[in-house]
């Protein structure tokens, strides 16, 4: 989804340029906050953030408030007929997963679920 924003320009004369931002769906956000949710009640997550840039939408995801992102959720429309619109990108910057189904990529996160009961 794109949404368009226009920015002021000081004294209003002058044509306006409308720029672009890249941002997630409800329908995205829903599959995304619900990994986050569960993720959360397990106590491996805290704490996400959310981006809108020009090329890029980001769903940071923190251990801890001032830390640096555990993971990223990332949707770059640009890349859709390439490597996939969405990716999963690690601490490190390691891409964890890309593809063009949000579900699918999100399943190498939902397998930090998954542990050996004693």
């Amino acid at each position: 989804m794109n949404i368009p924003t226009i920015p002021s320009q000081p004294g209003g004369s002058g044509p306006q340029r409308v720029t672009e931002q890249v941002a997630f769906h409800r329908t995205e956000l829903s599959v995304i906050l619900s990994l986050y949710g569960r993720m959360v009640a397990a106590g491996e997550w805290r704490d996400y953030g959310i981006s809108c840039l020009r090329d890029v939408a980001v769903f940071s995801v923190f251990r801890r408030t001032a830390e640096m992102p555990l993971y990223r959720i990332e949707k770059r429309p640009k890349l859709r007929g390439k490597q996939g619109i969405y990716a999963v990108i690690g601490l490190n910057g390691q891409v964890l997963k890309r593809g063009s189904d949000l579900r699918a990529v999100l399943r190498v996160l939902e397998r930090k679920l998954i542990r050996a009961v004693d």
